[in-house]
This record gives structure tokens, sequence and C-alpha cells, in this order.
């Protein structure tokens, strides 16, 4: 039995626990940073090991596979162990707080031997496994262009945490743009050649309340009155909101794909968000800012609404949440690899490293050519 341990205790690391037991694997332990609720998460699950120490987790547990769930700003330390440990090792993203850091990591795995998985797992949306078989067999011709659309319209006052601060991974780059740029790269080819965008901070600031520990409901946690004096803030450092223009080789077309992500953090939607692929001979359009919703092709001067096949349908994991579906399927790919089956190729700490240094690049907000010389 390949055997799994846990680092996190949130929403990542529980359904990263039920996303391994789903793929046959044996989940030994569970790591926090509060002893209280990884014991309490642990008991949940029926766990057999909880505790506070990393390092003490891997030599009692002597698991396979480590999962990592934390923040990303608390992922390197407990990767590069696991690695010298000689773990196998499935990463949430963001991979690390920075691209230097996520690059040593692919290097350090790489030289030791042992296999990763990044899970910016939206890839695995049934849409999108249904939309790069449409691609495949010239359903649209060679494509040209990409859009992906979102409009959040998330909530100011969500309490401070991780995702508010730069160094801890948090930002609409590490949390948004990885699963769209991994959604557009699956479909098309994964040779990005160039890119370009900016990033706004338009949060500014945010509550502090304790007691917080699941990103998931975070929400519940809203203060009834923000003009409580009493009240604390945190300064946010990181995007909320961005757009970035990326050109991709696809081995489907001849010139370069150009590809558009756009992502307003806290600007209501109107339209549905969506993610569109454009070609030569038509077009497939995909509800949902993940490409999760229903697929539809243009062709013959019309749209029309395609049905899931059914061999994709039949292999979507039977458990609810979007998020949860797409770890499960992640989860099944890299254990069956690991066990020598033969898998598609799934997203790795190359991805995961070459993805952080691409948000480095974006943040630098340096992209743009000052015009305002011109007559």
């Amino acid at each position: 039995m390949t055997r799994v341990l846990i680092y996190g205790t949130g929403f990542a690391g529980q359904g990263h626990a039920e996303a391994f037991r789903g793929a046959g694997a044996d989940v030994v332990g569970i790591v926090g940073r509060t002893p209280s609720v990884v014991d309490e998460v642990a008991q949940s699950l029926d766990i057999p090991y909880s505790g506070t120490d990393w390092q003490e987790a891997l030599e009692t547990c002597h698991p396979d596979i480590v999962s990592i769930a934390t923040p990303g700003g608390a992922h390197y330390e407990p990767i590069k162990q696991a690695i010298a440990f000689g773990c196998h090792v499935f990463c949430d993203k963001p991979m690390t707080a920075e691209g230097d850091t996520a690059a040593e990591l692919y290097e350090l795995a790489r030289r030791k031997g042992v296999k990763t998985a990044y899970a910016a797992s939206f890839r695995y949306a049934p849409s999108i496994l249904h939309a790069k078989r449409l691609v495949a067999e010239g359903a649209i011709g060679a494509p040209t262009e990409v859009e992906c659309i979102s409009h959040f319209n998330l909530e100011r006052e969500i309490p401070f945490g991780w995702s508010h601060r730069k160094e801890e991974g948090g930002g609409r780059l590490n949390n948004n743009f990885t699963h769209t740029l991994s959604i557009v790269t699956s479909v098309l080819g994964n040779r990005i050649l160039s890119i370009a965008g900016e990033v706004r901070d338009d949060l500014g600031r945010a509550p502090i309340v304790e007691g917080v520990h699941n990103f998931a409901t975070r929400r519940d946690f809203i203060p009834e009155n923000l003009d409580d004096p009493s009240l604390e803030w945190g300064e946010s450092n990181v995007e909320w909101s961005y757009t970035v223009m990326a050109r991709l080789e696809s081995h489907f077309a001849d010139t370069p794909v150009s590809v558009l992500f756009k992502h307003g953090g806290l600007v209501p939607r109107f339209h549905e968000d969506h993610v569109v692929f454009y070609g030569t001979k038509g077009a497939i359009y995909i509800k949902g800012h993940y490409g999760s919703g229903q697929l539809y092709l243009h062709e013959n001067k019309a749209w029309r609404e395609l049905p899931l096949p059914g061999d994709i349908a039949a292999a979507v994991p039977d458990v609810r949440g979007e998020t949860e579906q797409c770890w499960h399927y992640l989860a099944r790919e890299f254990v069956r690899d690991i066990r020598g089956k033969a898998v598609e190729p799934y997203p790795t700490f190359r991805e995961g490293s070459q993805y952080q240094q691409v948000i480095d690049l974006i943040r630098k907000n340096d992209s743009w050519t000052d015009v305002t010389g011109l007559a």
C-alpha cells in the first residue's frame, strides 16, 4: 500500500487526504501548526498519526508520498526535507512564494529522482478535457487565440490572512492565474514563448480576525461591524487583479497562439466568466472561470451545445465539488505513475517552477512602453 503523509489541516489538506484515499493510497499521518486543530482533523478523518513537527513525522510515518497543502510561503522547507527523505511530492499551488526557490526545488527533485505533482489541477475539469480532445481532432482548425476572463467580486472584508501577503504565497496570480495557465497549456502545448502583464493591489487592507483555520470557511468570520474602533486591520501587499498576455507555441498551429488572461478579483461580473479557444475554422466556448461549465462549439456559422463524451464523464471522480474532483483526478494519475502504470502527462514541479518564475516577471509591472512623448 502506498503511504501518504499530509502537511496542512485546512480545506486543501483535508481535500488532499480524501483524494489520495480515493486513489487507493493509505493516508498514514497529518501535520499542522496548531496541536488542537491537527488532532481534531486527524480524528475526524480517521488518520492514525498527527503532529506539529514535520521532520519527526517523516521519520515516524515513512511515507512514500508527501502532500503539501499549507500556504505557499510555507512550502519550501517541508518540500526540501521530503525530497531529502526520498519522498515523492504532491504540492498544491503556489509551489513556493518566489521563482528562484521553486526552481531550486525542481532541480533537487530531479537530481533525487523522485516524482512530483503540481496541483494547478483545473485542467482536469471535464469540459477542459473535452476541449483538449476537440482541438486535437481539428474541430477549430489551427488555434489562433485564447481568452480566460474572470471577475470574482470577492468580499473586501474577508479576514486578513496568507492570501493577502506575497511572502506567504498569496495573490491572485498564485491562486487563479496558475490554474488558467495550466488549462491553456494542457490544451495547446506547454511551451510559453513570451509574457507581458500588470498587477493591481486594489484591496489595500483587511480586518484581522482570530480563529480562522480553514481557507474555505474564512467568509464565516467576516466581522459584523466593520466600523468597530477596536477592530485591527492588516495591510495587503499583493495583487487582487491582473491582466496578462502570453504567446504560446502549439503543435496544432504554425504560428504562436495569443492568450489573454484577465482577472478582476474585486469587481462584479455582468456576463459569464469563460474560457474560449479560437481557431481558423471555429471556436470552443466554455462557461466558468476555470472552464468547468457547459462547452459550446462554433462551426458552420452557429454555436451548438455539445454533450460531454461518455468516457470523459465516466472518468470524473465521484465526489462533490469542482476543486475536489480535480484533486482526485490528479492524485489518481500521480499514484498510478508511482506504481509504474502508464498515464498521460500531468503537471509537475517543472511547470510549477516555470509558473512561479513567470509570476515574478509579471509582478515587476515593467512591460509598459511610455508613449507620452509621441506627437
